[in-house]
């Protein structure tokens, strides 16, 4: 049961990297690192954790105009 929910958690996860991937490239942002981080998956029982990795200021701003 426990193994099904972690393979669970991962694969929701998966699905939500790639759905941000794409909303964010609707904005004309890419965020090359984005993905999941895998200290997170190594866990026992994993609980992915998301990387958005580092951007340059220029993306920085885009993101946080996003929500407006």
């Amino acid at each position: 049961m426990e193994a099904r929910h972690s393979a669970l958690c991962a694969e929701e996860a998966e699905d939500a990297v790639k759905e941000l991937r794409a909303e964010l490239a609707k904005a004309g942002i890419i965020l090359p690192s984005l993905g999941l981080d895998p200290v997170s998956l190594a866990r026992e029982a994993p609980c992915p954790l998301m990387e958005s990795g580092r951007c340059s200021v220029r993306t920085a701003r885009r993101l946080a105009a996003v929500p407006r």
